[in-house]
C-alpha cells in the first residue's frame, strides 16, 4: 500500500456548543477525496485543524509522512490551500499578489504560473475583487499549482459557482490529479460534485466521521438505507438526505 499523503488521527477540537471528536482519515497519492457534511457539521473546522489555523486539543496530522506540527514550514512548501470566500488583498492587482506570493516558495515555477494564467484566461492587471467567484478560485489554484503543490486542500471551492463554472473546475481537478503529482482534499455540501470527480469520500456528521472509504465501498456501506422502492444504488445526495433525516426524526422523538 502506498504511503498516505495526508494522515489525520484522532483530531479533537472543542468550541462552545460544538466539538470535533476523534476525526481520523487518510488520503493516498494522486487521489481526490471529498469531505462532505451539511453546513455546520465540522468540515471547515477539520480543514483548519489539519492546517494548524486552529489548534486542536489532541490528535495528530501527518503530511508526506511528517508530523505537521513539527514540520509545518517545510510541509507548506509542498501544499496549496484554497478557501472559498477569501478576499485577500481585494484592492491589489493579481500581478502584485503573485509577486508577493512567489517569494514564499523555493520551488516557484514562473513558466508553470504563466501556463495556468493563460489556461484559466486570467487578466493579471485586474484587481482581486474584480474577479468573479469562479475566477478567484482559478487564480488561487494557479498560485497553488505554480509551486508544484503535491497536496491541495480546498474548502468549499465550488460554492457560489454557476453549474458551468463548477463543471469546469471539477474537470480541472481531475486533470490536475492525472497530470501533476498531486492529491486533492476538498470539502463540499454539493454532493453531485463528488459523483463526478471523487475517488474517496469522508462524511462528517456533528463533528464525527460517520464513514471514510473509497467511493464504491462508501456507497455500498449505506445499502441499509434503501427501501423496497429503490431499484438502483443510492446516490450520495440520497444517502446524505436519509442519514440527516433519520437524525431529525430522532430529534423529533425526544
Amino acid at each position: 500500500m502506498m504511503e498516505a499523503v495526508l494522515s489525520v488521527q484522532g483530531l479533537y477540537k472543542r468550541y462552545p456548543g460544538f466539538a470535533l471528536e476523534d476525526v481520523s482519515f487518510s488520503l493516498a497519492p494522486k487521489r481526490i477525496m471529498g469531505l462532505i457534511g451539511k453546513n455546520g457539521a465540522g468540515k471547515s473546522t477539520t480543514l483548519k485543524s489539519i492546517l494548524n489555523m486552529v489548534s486542536p486539543e489532541s490528535g495528530s496530522v501527518k503530511i508526506f509522512q511528517k508530523d505537521f506540527s513539527q514540520y509545518e514550514k517545510e510541509c507548506k512548501q509542498r501544499i496549496g490551500v484554497v478557501f472559498g470566500g477569501i478576499d485577500f488583498y481585494p484592492l491589489k492587482k493579481l500581478s502584485v499578489i503573485t509577486a508577493v506570493t512567489q517569494k514564499f516558495y523555493t520551488d516557484w515555477d514562473q513558466e508553470q504560473y504563466q501556463k495556468y494564467i493563460k489556461r484559466f484566461a486570467l487578466d493579471e492587471s485586474k484587481k482581486f475583487k474584480e474577479l468573479s467567484n469562479g475566477m478567484k478560485v482559478k487564480y488561487l489554484l494557479a498560485l497553488a499549482l505554480s509551486h508544484h503543490a503535491e497536496l491541495l486542500i480546498l474548502d468549499e471551492p465550488t460554492s457560489g459557482l454557476d453549474p458551468v463554472s463548477r463543471e469546469e473546475l471539477l474537470h480541472i481537478f481531475r486533470q490536475i490529479v492525472k497530470n501533476e503529482n498531486c492529491s486533492i482534499l476538498f470539502s463540499t455540501h454539493i454532493t453531485s460534485d463528488l459523483d463526478k470527480c471523487a475517488d474517496d469520500i469522508t462524511y462528517i456528521q456533528n463533528g464525527r466521521v460517520l464513514k471514510s472509504a473509497d467511493k464504491d465501498t462508501f456507497l455500498r456501506s449505506f445499502e441499509h438505507l434503501k427501501t423496497p422502492e429503490d431499484m438502483g444504488p443510492l446516490t450520495l445526495e440520497e444517502i446524505m438526505l436519509r442519514t440527516e433525516r433519520s437524525e431529525w426524526d430522532d430529534d423529533a422523538a425526544v
